[in-house]
């Protein structure tokens, strides 16, 4: 990401926005509704759930700081809760407990986020409507937890400061699918090769490594949330005109052989820009895609056969 932490929580001023947080009273979408209504870029805070979100609202509404917040909830207020948005954020599903994997939760949080994005599409229809396409640079599926989780484990082992490390984190979100490319850390790190294997699975695995610390409690929230403001900044960052805004995300491409794929992207005012692809990888990092390549297939026909199947 371009701009840092604290030039990574550097923001642009040049336009406030609407955002809207889908799933605003869970685990993940408050602290994640707090950081949004910490932020000069955010204007208007549009906050649904199905349950609970009047008091979240409320409650954030008291902080001192510009943007309005509005609280909505359940089915028949989804459609008030995103008119006017410029950004929507789904953190909503459930969290996984010890023992689960993700794909143990695909039914479940699938079937929500796909009643979500429906209202938004219905939402956005004369948009879609009046340009004549479904504009898939603008739908992100947010890996950066991923990148922050990379940053934070490099620095530890460096002795770094955490804001100044950048890790691109390719490929998927899942176990052996989310590839770390350590080879183009900068600042420029090496690690022997037993070292470099353990960290990639500690940054593969840190999901379950938080699910089983929380033992029952839930899976990562505030992490996540962090994560979310930061993706979200990012987007608005480049919305307002900044320039030279990369984040990684998992969307549509043709960087792979799978149709969608996490890399590297240069964001603009119109979602993404350019994507700037896997780079040049070490030997070790080739091997990690080339074996993540069956799963990440697997998962994405699976949600294609979700999507062709539903009511």
């Amino acid at each position: 990401m371009s701009g840092s932490k604290n030039s990574r929580w550097h923001f642009s001023r040049l336009k406030r926005s609407q955002v809207a947080v889908l799933g605003a009273s869970g685990g993940i979408g408050q602290p994640l509704s707090l950081l949004l209504k910490n932020s000069p870029l955010v204007s208007e805070l549009s906050l649904y759930d199905i349950a609970h979100t009047p008091g979240v609202a409320a409650d954030l509404s008291h902080i001192e700081t510009r943007a309005t917040v509005t609280g909505y909830m359940g089915a028949d207020q989804l459609g008030a809760a995103l008119k006017g948005c410029d950004v929507v954020v789904i953190p909503a599903g459930v969290p996984r407990k010890p023992g689960m994997t993700r794909d143990d939760l695909f039914n479940t949080n699938a079937t929500i986020v796909a009643t979500l994005a429906d209202a938004c599409v219905t939402r956005v229809y004369k948009v879609m409507k009046k340009h004549g396409v479904y504009n898939p640079n603008s739908v992100f599926g947010v890996t950066t937890l991923d990148i922050v989780r990379a940053n934070a484990f490099v620095a530890e082992l460096k002795g770094l400061d955490p804001a100044r490390v950048n890790v691109p984190v390719v490929g998927g979100h899942a176990g052996k699918t989310i590839i770390p490319l350590i080879s183009q850390c900068t600042p420029k790190v090496e690690f022997p090769t037993d070292q470099l294997s353990a960290l990639t699975g500690r940054i593969q695995e840190a999901g379950t490594e938080v699910v089983k610390a929380k033992a029952g409690a839930g899976s990562a929230t505030l992490s996540m949330a962090y994560a979310g403001a930061r993706f979200t900044f990012s987007l608005l960052d480049a919305m307002n005109g900044k320039e030279g805004v990369v984040e990684c995300a998992f969307v549509r491409s043709e960087e792979t052989e799978c149709k969608y794929f996490s890399t590297p992207l240069l964001l603009s005012k119109n979602g993404i820009e350019k994507n700037l692809g896997l780079g040049k990888l070490s030997a070790f990092e080739e091997k990690l895609v080339a074996e993540a390549m069956d799963e990440l297939k697997g998962s994405i026909k699976k949600g294609e056969d979700f999507v062709a199947n539903m009511k």
